[in-house]
């Protein structure tokens, strides 16, 4: 009988294509993710994989492996989330991965709501950027995600579904004294310093992509993963910072100008497809789509 943890595995190293990469996501040595592929290959009877120099490769037959792998587990889920329910009210986990500005405007108001009105659902929370959330959902490590089809390094393909919740702009957010009004032109900010997201980050490279199109490349003198400290710089009077509007946190004393041309990114949700309905997934994606727009946004 196939191994469902195995076959998770099998899928994931189609997916991320190294076995580095698949231990690191399933938080084991590449050893041990080795060995248990190659009890996947006892099991099958099958050839799986190739080596290739130091690296292996999907064989022709591993491949096909990893294509079903895939709506296996998602069926297996889907089982056994019905077995649970079994008419009665959605239960079980579901895992819904966030990118950081979304965790406390979308993600935990939908996780509260349905902690009150299902206590028998347990949702769990991931902070995930969409350079690590879109990955994470494509290897099943999520249920759900709310991320931006604009991340075009990682683009959103036909094998997922995709529904708008909200558009948010991306705004300049400078030191309290350097507010002005109307739209900025970026061109006025070459000769400033800016604080950035982590390398290969979404606003890393949407800010890097703006500054290189208005002529400058930026003098970066921090980086952040979170955008409280990027706040926090930029309060001090340290730098500058381009942030989507839903981040700008009314508690820190800074101020933002719009960009001249204009900037937005689209907030989704996304969730596989292909993968049977589940009645949690879905509640947790109605529950998100009714909560009122955050101030400064618009609807999709």
């Amino acid at each position: 009988m196939l191994n469902p943890w195995r076959l998770r595995l099998l899928s994931q190293l189609d997916t991320l294509g190294t076995v580095r990469a698949v231990a690191q996501a399933a938080r084991q040595s590449a050893s041990s993710v080795s060995q248990q592929l190659a009890v996947l290959e006892a099991e099958t009877r099958t050839q799986l994989l190739e080596r290739t120099g130091r690296r292996v490769r999907l064989t022709p037959a591993g491949q096909l492996l990893a294509r079903h792998a895939r709506s296996i587990l998602d069926h297996m889920d889907t089982v056994e989330a019905e077995l649970r329910v079994l008419g009665e009210e959605p239960t079980g986990l579901v895992r819904l991965g966030a990118f950081q500005s979304a965790i406390h405007s979308l993600a935990v108001p939908a996780a509260t709501q349905l902690a009150r009105t299902h206590p028998h659902l347990e949702i769990e929370l991931l902070e995930l950027e969409p350079h690590e959330s879109i990955p994470a959902l494509r290897v099943g490590e999520v249920d759900l995600i709310i991320t931006t089809p604009d991340f075009v390094e990682i683009p959103l393909g036909p094998d997922v579904d995709v529904v708008p919740l909200a558009v948010d702009p991306v705004v300049l957010v400078v030191p309290p004294e350097q507010a002005g009004h109307g739209p900025v032109d970026l061109a006025t900010c070459a000769g400033e310093p800016w604080a950035f997201d982590m390398p290969g980050s979404y606003m890393a490279n949407v800010t890097t992509r703006l500054c290189r199109q208005a002529g400058f490349e930026p003098r970066v003198v921090c980086r952040f993963s979170n955008y409280l400290m990027t706040l926090q710089h930029v309060e001090a009077g340290l730098s500058v910072a381009l942030l989507p509007a839903l981040a700008v946190d009314q508690r820190y004393r800074v101020a933002t100008r719009e960009l001249s041309p204009a900037v937005t990114r689209t907030i989704t949700a996304v969730l596989r497809q292909g993968a049977r309905p589940r009645p949690a997934v879905n509640l947790l994606l109605e529950t998100i789509r009714r909560l009122p727009v955050p101030a400064g946004l618009s609807g999709p």
